[in-house]
Parts: C-alpha cells; structure tokens; sequence
C-alpha cells in the first residue's frame, strides 16, 4: 500500500459532497476555491461570489504542514488584501524546513472567527492490524505539546463502521458538543474506509454557528484502492511533494502510466548513478532499493520504481527505453561498469515472456550504446511463462555481446544485487 497526498481543496471537497450521506446534520458548505499560475483571479471572484462579501484566509496547498509557523498564512483578510497576498507570492521561491520549491498552489476560504480553545482535532490511520481514530479538545498548533491528551480509539480490521460507539469513548468535557461530535467522527470513519483514505486529520475543526467546519486538514489516499474509486477519485490529482518538479522521463512514465490498467512508476534519484532498477512490483522495489542501501550502494542508486500489473509489450518497450536513455548518457567518469537490475518477485498473473519482450525490443535499440557505456545486465524473475521469457533473455546477451546475467525463481529475489556489485558466483 502506497500513500498519495491530495490537495486540502480537493479533501474539502470530497468532504463538503460526500459526507452529509453519513452525518445528516453536516452542512459545511464547502465554500473554497483554488488559485494556480494559470487562473485569472477576477474569474475567480466572479465564479465564488462570497469571496468579496466574507472576510478571508489565504494559504499555501501544496503538501506541506505549519504553514502557519512558516508565515504562509493570510488570516481574516479582505479579497483586496488577499490577491496581493497571492500575487507577491505566487511562483517565488520559499524555503520551508530544508526544502526550496515555488509556492504555485493557495487555497482560498471564508475565514472563521473563534478561540483557540474551541479547537478540536480528529485524526484516522489506517495500518496492517486496524484503524486508530484520534481525538482532542487540544486542537490547533500545539496538539504535538498536548499528546497526551489525545484519545486513542483503535477499531478492529472486521469492525463495521456503523456500529462504532464512538459517544461513550470521546472526552466528557465536549458537554453539548459531545453528540454532535461523535456523530460526526462516526461519519467521517465511514467515509475514511469508503473513499479509500490511507490517513485523514482536521486540525482543527470548530463549532461555527452550531455547525462543524474543517479549518486545516491533511489527507493520503491508499493508491491500491485506485481501481475500485475510479468513479469518486475522477480528475483527482496527486500532485508531487513539495519543492521536486517531475523531470521530461518522469513526466512520461507518469502519462503512461495514467492510460493503463498496469502500473508504471518511476522517480530519478541520481542520473549520473551506475546502479538502475527495473524491478517488478511496489513491494519488490523497495526491498532492491533498501538491499542496495545495505550493500554500501545508496549514492549510486540511480532510479527507483516498478512496472506491474501485467503491462503490455508497448508499454513495458517505452518504460524501458526510457530508463536505457537515462542510463546511458554518459560512462562512468572513472570507468566502471553500470549495472542493470531487471527484477522481481514471483508474479501471480503477470506474463513474464510477454514483458520481456518490451524489455528485449528496447535493449536491442540501445545495444551501441549499453556497450559503449559498459553496461552489465542482470536479471532475476519467476511467474507464469517465466521459462520462455529468461530464454529470450540468454539468447539476447549472446547477440548483444552485452553481459546479461539470466536468474530464474530458484534464485533469491535479491541475489542478483549482491553478485553485481559484491561480487560472487
């Protein structure tokens, strides 16, 4: 299971459409819109009337928490103030912790007027045994300092939502918030395990007008659930982390990615780096990368990655070329060899012969150029046709003349690494 950050605008949203199927009395508005490079503010004004009749808050949304600590929110602001605001900012370079990246993304919202002491925090997570819902009355910038006063609610992985007693188990303290509250924490339970979220926290979330509404919040989604949220993620967008702008081949893979039921992912680590991955599976290629970090190899770690999901002979050939390209740009400063590691583990519905043969078709076009740049090939696979596929791959080393070393399942998954670059039979 891997984690996808969304938007704050875009979980606001999902929360303004769908959660009042789950708390009847819910009426947050969802009043909030988002400003990018490419959007006209006086369209924006125009399309949220309310922008210039409510006072505003103004802030960052591009995956990054203690805006507030950082000076990146706007609070109770007129619209006048609040496109200065976005436009002395917008694309300016902001260091935020260790990172650099352009602020290209602000959320606009009408702003909520309230004491510190009437913030609440909920929080959901869910993990391999079960789901934990958090809850305080000590919401807000310090809720790390109050940790000890978080409710820690966990729910067995069999629970069913709607049958949580959440009211007997939230602080006393809430008084005539109380039901209000564990309704509402019920209900975004519900929503947390139908949409697919991997992780979902308000904080904080107020009482307004005897009406709950979500100030700041943070949400993951669980991409294995893609398939199965097709219709309630439509158009959702998982943007990159904060500070790293995709490169021309990562931009590619991910377009490829997008049109196919398989799944083709790839991130650049170090292009200059003489250790490139082509490893099968999300589970497999954190184990190739953690196993090249252990054998002393993490600097020369040059991608990371995975093609799965039974990907066709086009796109496993263009996922492939685009990683040979990558690799061999330019030798080694010093000479030595790169290495190749086609692996993986032992697929259930993969055919293995048949994503070879992409893999074959782009090593072919790249032979000049992986022997001119001293590229030894390794391959470790096993899964349905698998014998066929590491046939085509010995008989293509010997009309290469490119080392292509051909593993079967009998080999460990991670054997390959340590016999590139530790050496051994």
């Amino acid at each position: 299971m891997a984690q996808r950050g969304i938007r704050e605008y875009d979980a606001k949203k999902m929360l303004a459409e769908r959660l009042p199927d789950y708390v009847d009395d819910f009426d947050y508005d969802g009043q909030i819109a988002l400003v990018t490079p490419e959007t006209d503010l006086e369209v924006v004004a125009v399309h949220n009337p309310w922008i210039k009749k409510k006072r505003l808050v103004v802030k960052p949304d591009q995956l990054f928490g203690k805006r507030g600590a950082h000076g990146l929110i706007l609070l109770d602001a007129t619209w006048d103030e609040a496109r200065e605001y976005i436009e002395e900012r917008m694309g300016k370079e902001t260091l935020v912790g260790t990172v650099v990246g352009p602020l290209t993304h602000f959320l606009i919202e009408p702003f909520i007027p309230h004491d510190e002491d009437e913030e609440l925090y909920v929080a959901i997570k869910s993990d391999y045994g079960g789901d934990s819902i958090y809850f305080s009355t000590r919401g807000g910038v310090d809720i790390e300092a109050n940790w000890d006063k978080v409710a820690n609610i966990p729910v067995d992985i069999l629970a069913k939502a709607e049958d949580l007693d959440l009211k007997s188990q939230l602080p006393a303290e809430l008084g005539d918030r109380l039901k209000p509250a564990a309704e509402f924490v019920k209900g975004l339970y519900q929503l947390f395990k139908d949409l697919g979220f991997a992780y979902l926290e308000i904080n904080p979330f107020v009482f307004s007008d005897g009406r709950i509404v979500p100030l700041d919040l943070v949400a993951r989604l669980d991409d294995a659930e893609a398939f199965w949220q097709r219709n309630n993620w439509k158009g959702l967008e998982f943007p990159e982390p904060f500070g790293r702008a995709l490169t021309e081949e990562e931009a590619y893979i991910k377009e490829i990615d997008s049109r196919t039921g398989a799944s083709l992912k790839l991130t650049i680590l170090n292009p200059r780096g003489r250790v490139w991955t082509m490893v099968a599976g999300g589970g497999a290629s954190v184990i190739y990368a953690d196993t090249i970090c252990d054998l002393g190899f993490g600097g020369e770690l040059a991608n990371y990655g995975e093609y799965s999901g039974d990907p066709s002979t086009e796109d496993t050939y263009e996922y492939t070329k685009t990683v040979l390209d990558l690799m061999t740009r330019e030798k080694d400063p010093q000479g030595r060899t790169k290495y190749l590691l086609i692996g993986g583990g032992i697929a259930n519905f993969t055919d293995v012969a048949k994503t070879f043969k992409g893999v074959v078709m782009a090593l072919e076009d790249y032979r000049e150029r992986l022997r001119d740049t001293g590229v030894e090939i390794y391959v470790r696979r096993g899964g349905p046709n698998y014998e066929e596929g590491l046939r085509i791959m010995r008989s293509l080393g010997e009309r290469l003349g490119v080392p292509i070393n051909v593993f079967g399942p009998e080999t460990h998954m991670t054997r390959i690494v340590s016999m590139a670059l530790g050496g051994g039979e």
